[in-house]
């Protein structure tokens, strides 16, 4: 069943990506993930279509929260941010490594090399097959910087996002 009580504290439809994620659409949630933390954070109102990671602090708790339910709730624990914060946790941090243990990286003749975002995406869009917190993507492209501080924006430093939000 896709929940319809979906806080937002700047009126943002999660509708959409529930439906995504409800019906195992992966690769398109991903996307609509990323599109809403451009929104959310206030960069698309600065005319920018990315986010940088000084956004991060503008993300409020109860739409970062929204999010990281709806992936946690309909990966059945294996996808989300909060996953991912525990990934880097056991790598100690390190990126290389984090990336590794989610997945976002490959062999190429015995050469790692990081999966490719552009053309045909080789990230792995599938529940069943994708190693723990291989989604959602953060691009990395501009350093680790988004991802890691959005892997320690507020809302994740204790279980309260994981708190239903009470009826309307």
């Amino acid at each position: 069943m896709i929940p319809t009580n979906l806080p937002s504290d700047v009126g943002m439809d999660y509708i959409p990506l529930a439906t995504m994620l409800a019906t195992g659409q992966f690769e398109e949630a991903d996307q609509f993930t990323r599109d809403a933390l451009i929104t959310i954070s206030g960069a698309k109102d600065l005319g920018r279509e990315f986010v940088y990671f000084t956004d991060v602090k503008r993300i409020p708790n109860t739409d970062l929260a929204t999010i990281e339910r709806l992936w946690n709730k309909f990966s059945k624990g294996k996808f989300g941010y909060t996953v991912q914060k525990k990934q880097m946790r056991l790598a100690k941090g390190d990126f290389e490594t984090f990336c590794t243990k989610i997945g976002w990286t490959t062999m190429d003749d015995d050469v790692e090399r990081k999966r490719r975002w552009f053309g045909t995406s080789e990230f792995i869009y599938n529940v069943k097959k994708a190693p723990k917190g291989h989604l959602p993507l953060t691009s990395a492209l501009r350093g680790t910087s988004l991802l890691k501080k959005l892997l320690d924006h507020p809302v994740f430093e204790n279980d309260d996002w994981k708190k239903e939000p009470e009826k309307k």
